[in-house]
């Protein structure tokens, strides 16, 4: 099913993933002075798509895109944004770290046997790539320092830059005025680790999203929660966590 740009607020929309390429949520926060966009996507084609949709209703294009986290599916489309990019410091060292990798089916595998990457993010990467050969990985524009604010005019951001369950270098978004958490993928399991949930990290980052007061929580691939259902599913996965 193609992807669809949805409202959720005056201020808040999404543009919809795709199951087959593990394509994730991409986020649009409008604000009155600027525009901003969380996540960016797995490709030159995905981020055209998001700004054609937003386009199409006569809005302008992101001064700045947010990054939750390093993976292929949330990054590889920054050579292909407008504005400037964001991230935390880790994901901005480890996509450092991938921006020197090598794009051949041969070099992918490798890093499969020798446990860089893992076998379910190549198939997807093939599926959105026939051509491996226009992969290109960059660095942000702008790194976070445990946390930043972004004032849009008429609404503020809050951006965290936190440990997860799916990875180390979670950042998370916050907008107080509208009572929204967007988290990425960081309630997910940490599939780089045989897909485990670790305890500690589980309990920490329960800790800190409930701080929030959110109504709507927003998540990489699926449609928004709320704080009940998010708990609930947290609770689901404490009693399957790892010591």
């Amino acid at each position: 099913m193609a992807s669809e740009f949805v409202k959720v607020t005056d201020k808040i929309y999404f543009f919809s993933g795709e199951q087959e390429t593990d394509r994730p949520f991409l986020y649009y926060i409008k604000g009155r002075d600027y525009s901003v966009a969380i996540d960016a996507g797995q490709s030159k084609e995905h981020v055209e798509q998001f700004y054609s949709a937003i386009q199409k209703e006569g809005f302008e294009v992101p001064k700045y895109t947010i990054i939750t986290h390093w993976h292929w599916d949330h990054t590889f489309g920054l050579p292909y944004i407008q504005g400037k990019s964001i991230s935390s410091q880790l994901t901005q060292q480890q996509l450092e770290v991938v921006s020197n990798w090598k794009w051949t089916g041969k070099d992918m595998e490798q890093r499969v046997k020798d446990g860089t990457d893992i076998e379910f993010v190549n198939e997807c990467i093939q599926k959105v790539y026939s051509d491996l050969s226009m992969i290109k990985v960059l660095t942000t524009d702008m790194v976070v320092n445990d946390n930043m604010k972004l004032d849009l005019g008429d609404i503020q951001l809050e951006l965290y830059e936190r440990d997860s369950i799916h990875s180390r270098d979670a950042l998370l978004v916050y907008i107080p005025q509208e009572k929204a958490l967007f988290v990425g993928d960081a309630d997910c399991e940490d599939l780089y680790n045989n897909g485990e949930v670790k305890l500690s990290r589980l309990k920490t980052y329960r800790e800190f999203v409930n701080k929030f007061e959110f109504e709507r929580y927003f998540i990489g691939h699926d449609f928004p929660d709320n704080k009940e259902c998010v708990n609930n599913y947290l609770d689901e996965l404490e009693k399957n966590a790892l010591a």
